[in-house]
């Protein structure tokens, strides 16, 4: 045996080590990170429609987008409760960007979820969610079984045909309202 080779040694570890500067967020998460997928797709949505659902007047509200930017999110991660995506904001480091690190309480979500987002939730969650699905960022298999195939790769052999397209777009909103339906 060689001589020095037995000793073992460990790396430091110290949890109240001070830094000079706390670490960024935007450092922490990835490039294709989902989350940053979401914040794109949700920034590009028309949102007129939600903000007519504000009257004005009163304490200054949370911006809108952001607060839909946490609930796709949520939604993406099976987050569906109120105080899971309000203990996400103050825990998880994905849900801290999305929000600029803003902390709401379960309460604000609630009320934004079911009062401004009420009539307008189906068709914004409709439109990420597809965007996502179309891009593989996710998956339905844990929340739907669909037997629905559509080929990418046409040629003589390989059809797809408009009216499977136009089932497969049916079936998928309606798995969606349910999704929706259950959430609530």
């Amino acid at each position: 045996m060689k001589k020095g080779h037995n000793k073992v040694t460990f790396k430091p570890y110290t949890i109240d080590q001070p830094a000079l500067l706390p670490p960024s967020l935007e450092e922490l998460i990835t490039e294709d990170h989902l989350v940053r997928v979401v914040n794109r797709v949700v920034d590009e949505l028309d949102l007129e429609p939600i903000l007519n659902e504000y009257k004005g007047g009163g304490t200054s509200s949370y911006l809108p987008r952001m607060m839909l930017k946490v609930l796709v999110y949520a939604y993406t991660q099976k987050v569906n409760s109120s105080r899971q995506i309000a203990k996400g904001l103050r825990e998880n480091v994905n849900f801290m960007w999305i929000s600029g690190n803003k902390r709401r309480d379960f309460r604000t979500i609630n009320r934004f979820r079911s009062s401004v987002m009420k009539e307008g939730i189906e068709v914004v969650f409709s439109e990420v969610l597809r965007y996502l699905i179309e891009e593989g960022y996710v998956t339905l298999e844990n929340y739907f079984l669909d037997g629905t195939k559509i080929e990418v790769n046409a040629n003589k052999y390989k059809w797809v045909w408009a009216k499977s397209t136009a089932k497969y777009k049916e079936r998928l909103q309606e798995k969606i309202q349910e999704l929706l339906r259950n959430i609530e």
